[in-house]
């Protein structure tokens, strides 16, 4: 209850400042102009490769807001002093965690939701399976569970929401390219290091419409990793 309440506050301070309306319409953007680029002028593609074709660009764009709106989750917190405020209130550190969470995740599912309208394109033109869109929507909105809990842990760390955002680039950045470093080492090394990276191998069977149960684990554990690390960075604190 607590993490819901914390949970609406956030969520409204997004929607009464530009930041949220601002990265998402920003993301919006991208994603419709790279939509345009394949649906209006590459012809050839035929209606399924479009739609995959679409989950991985809206890829980027989900990575890229997700780290711009976690990036002030508790580094605003400390850089206003309110921190503090939350450290003496009755509330518990998984609590604060999971409402922050909560409020970025659910603006970035918003954006996602919003692009439905490109898919509805996509299905008018040609053949494509339902199916084929709800478990690409499905690894989006998996994706970026995950990125936010990054941005969230790389908030927790400083104090500056700038310098979170580039911790929190850094850390994402890290991670997908572990699939081009899995390539350049020899078994079993790279199927260790291509099973880790958050999108290359994982992301693929979403946005190829399909559901493997151990990328959708893979996804949770991933995302439930960096919210215990958050969870824990503001327990180190609160004991000092």
């Amino acid at each position: 209850m607590r993490a819901l309440t914390i949970a609406r506050r956030e969520l409204y301070a997004y929607l009464r400042s530009p930041l949220g309306a601002g990265i998402i319409a920003g993301a919006l953007l991208l994603d419709g102009v790279l939509f345009y680029q394949h649906f209006s002028v590459d012809q050839k593609l035929l209606s399924a490769q479009l739609l995959t074709q679409f989950f991985y660009d809206s890829s980027a764009a989900t990575m890229i807001a997700g780290l711009l709106l976690s990036m002030r989750l508790l580094a605003e917190e400390r850089q206003t002093g309110t921190i503090t405020l939350l450290n003496t209130a009755p509330i518990k550190d998984r609590d604060i965690v999971v409402g922050k969470f909560l409020s970025a995740f659910g603006m970035l599912t918003l954006m996602n939701v919003l692009t439905i309208y490109m898919p509805i394109m996509i299905y008018l033109r040609g053949k494509v399976s339902v199916g084929h869109v709800a478990v690409g929507y499905l690894g989006m909105i998996l994706l970026g569970a995950a990125v936010v809990s990054i941005g969230l842990f790389a908030s927790s760390l400083v104090r500056s929401q700038v310098i979170a955002a580039i911790v929190g680039a850094v850390i994402l950045a890290s991670l997908v390219l572990l699939w081009a470093v899995a390539r350049a080492v020899d078994p079993p090394f790279n199927t260790f290091l291509s099973g880790l990276a958050i999108h290359h191998e994982n992301y693929r069977p979403f946005m190829n419409g399909t559901l493997q149960f151990d990328r959708v684990a893979y996804y949770l554990m991933f995302t439930y990793f960096f919210l215990l690390s958050a969870t824990k960075v503001l327990e180190a604190r609160r004991w000092r």
